[in-house]
């Protein structure tokens, strides 16, 4: 057991492993604040609802709106991981990439993840409680869809879609907080990044093909196999569509048009550079989904001051 204290199979070599105390380290991991990449993710369709509202009014959106969000996706980001790892405690256990998480390795047991779990909700709570009532429901209608998703992949093989659901809802979330309504074009963004989702997260399933197929667990990469790079090309297609046509009606203009062709450009090397052989390969182009995301804000950004 002190070898995996000190590694651990899906999560070596960061500043966890290397900075942090021993005692935090297990919860740390269970937070996934060793690889924030997912956090990123579901903060991306935050920023992009902002940036939405912020060229509907023509000027950036609020600093403070942004900064709640980023701690916002944090915290939630954590509790959404040590919920799915106190569901998936058994299954985790059966493969290679996830055996030695906190929960199946016995560095925190399930009533310490309990706890864990309230603390991040409550910094997930003060967070939204910033926000105007409407924005406050609709984190609160959230709460579904996130407590459902880590019980799909036994029954679906589009587990995906709720994980899209789920990551996306931020979509929903900016632009409520800018004008306490929800409008066509954050609905529109909402569906887009649904799409953009379940692309991403197909590209990561890849990695854990061989083991989910072993102990039952459905993904759209076991129901995709070699039809992978046509099918993401038509998700990812679709996604830059609806985005694009959410930041049309927002009032986007000539900035924001060339934001979307770079981030479609982006979407287009990540399907054409594809190996699903590749554990690592599908992981590096999972992440990079990352810069896809910050390159479309920035672009919003600039188009509603410019």
């Amino acid at each position: 057991m002190s070898g995996i204290a000190g590694r651990v199979a899906d999560s070596t070599g960061n500043w966890v492993d290397s900075l942090a105390p021993a005692v935090t380290r297990p919860y740390l991991r269970l937070a996934r604040l060793d690889r924030p990449i997912g956090s990123w993710l579901l903060l991306m369709p935050c920023w992009w609802s902002a940036g939405l509202a912020g060229m509907h009014e023509g000027r950036l959106p609020s600093l403070w709106h942004i900064v709640l969000f980023f701690v916002g996706a944090f915290a939630m980001r954590g509790a959404g991981c040590t919920w799915n790892d106190l569901a998936d405690r058994n299954l985790d256990g059966m493969v290679e990439r996830t055996r030695s998480r906190p929960i199946p390795s016995g560095q925190v047991s399930v009533k310490q993840a309990l706890v864990f779990l309230l603390a991040q909700a409550l910094v997930g709570l003060l967070v939204l409680l910033q926000f105007n009532g409407f924005t406050v429901f609709m984190g609160f209608a959230s709460l579904l869809v996130v407590a459902i998703y880590p019980f799909m992949k036994r029954i679906t093989y589009w587990p995906q879609i709720v994980l899209g659901l789920a990551f996306s809802w931020g979509a929903l979330m900016g632009w409520p907080a800018a004008f306490g309504r929800l409008d066509w074009p954050a609905v529109i963004l909402y569906l887009g990044s649904i799409c953009w989702v379940i692309a991403y997260d197909t590209i990561y399933a890849h990695q854990d093909r061989e083991d989910d197929m072993m102990i039952g667990i459905k993904s759209t990469a076991l129901l995709f196999q070699e039809r992978t790079q046509p099918m993401l090309a038509s998700f990812y297609a679709a996604a830059v569509v609806l985005i694009a046509v959410a930041g049309l009606m927002a009032g986007g203009g000539t900035i924001f048009l060339v934001g979307m062709l770079l981030f479609a450009a982006h979407l287009a090397w990540q399907v054409m550079r594809l190996d699903i052989n590749d554990p690592a390969h599908c992981l590096m182009l999972f992440k990079s989904n990352r810069d896809a995301g910050l390159i479309l804000f920035g672009a919003m950004l600039l188009d509603a001051v410019v």
